[in-house]
C-alpha cells in the first residue's frame, strides 16, 4: 500500500516469479516467488517486527546507509563545480562500463550506434558527433568531459536506467536494446520539460575539460 501511494510501480519492486523447489524422490514442483528490489526490502523492514533479530539487523543497516548517505550529499554540496564535474564523470565512467557489459549481453555488437540511441533521446535528436559539434569540440573529444555537472548527472541517470531497464525486460536483440536506450533518454528528457528545468542542448559548455582541468591539477602538484 505504501509502494502504492508513493507513485511507485509494484511490479517493479514487488515482481514476481517462479522458483523451483525439490521434493521427496527427486521430484521438482514450481512455486511462486518475489524478487525484492532494495527499495522493497526497505518497505518490508521498516514495517516488521523489530523484536526479531533479521528484522531489528536490516533496521540498523538501512538506518546507517542513510547516514552514509546523508553525509555524501553534505559533502558533495560544499564540492567546487569542477570537483562535482569530476566526480560525477567518474560514475558515469563506471556506469557506462557497466551498462556496455549488460548490452554486449543484450545482443550489441555496435555500440557506437547504441551509444547514439541514448544520447539522441535525451539531446533532441543529436548524436555525439552533433553534440561535439555544437559545444566546439576538437575531433575525437570527449563530450562528457566537456559537460558541466547537471548535465552529467542527467546522463548519468539515463545510463543507469537503462541497464536496468535491459535487464529487467530481458531485452535480447540489438535493435531492441537501441530502442531502449532511446525511449529511456527521451523519457529523462520528458521529465526534465515537465520540471521546468533547462533542456540539456541549452546548458553552457565548461570553459575547461576535465582533462585540461586534471592536466593542471597534476601540475600544481607536482
Amino acid at each position: 500500500m505504501t509502494c502504492k501511494r508513493s507513485g511507485y510501480l509494484i511490479e517493479y519492486h514487488f515482481p514476481q516469479m517462479g522458483k523451483m523447489i525439490k521434493l521427496s524422490k527427486g521430484a521438482t514442483r514450481e512455486i511462486l516467488d518475489y524478487k525484492l528490489s532494495r527499495y522493497a526490502c526497505y518497505l518490508i523492514v521498516q514495517n516488521a517486527d523489530p523484536r526479531k533479530k533479521n528484522v531489528a539487523l536490516g533496521q540498523t543497516y538501512f538506518a546507517i546507509q542513510t547516514r552514509k548517505q546523508e553525509i555524501t550529499e553534505e559533502e558533495y554540496s560544499n564540492l567546487s563545480e569542477d570537483d562535482k564535474r569530476l566526480y560525477q564523470r567518474g560514475l558515469t565512467k563506471k556506469a557506462n562500463f557497466s551498462l556496455n557489459n549488460t548490452a554486449k549481453n543484450a545482443g550489441v555488437k555496435n555500440f557506437d550506434k547504441f551509444h547514439n540511441f541514448g544520447y539522441k533521446g535525451l539531446h533532441n535528436g543529436e548524436t555525439a558527433d552533433d553534440i561535439a559539434k555544437r559545444k566546439g569540440l576538437r575531433y575525437r573529444e570527449d563530450i562528457l568531459d566537456n559537460m558541466g555537472s547537471e548535465e552529467l548527472i542527467d546522463n548519468l541517470f539515463r545510463i543507469v536506467h537503462t541497464e536496468q531497464k535491459l535487464k529487467r525486460d530481458n531485452i535480447t536483440t540489438e535493435s531492441n536494446a537501441n530502442k531502449t536506450y532511446y525511449l529511456v533518454g527521451k523519457q529523462v528528457r520528458k521529465t526534465i520539460k515537465e520540471l521546468g528545468g533547462t533542456m540539456r542542448e541549452e546548458l553552457p559548455t565548461p570553459e575547461k575539460s576535465l582533462k585540461e582541468i586534471t592536466k593542471e591539477r597534476k601540475e600544481i602538484k607536482n
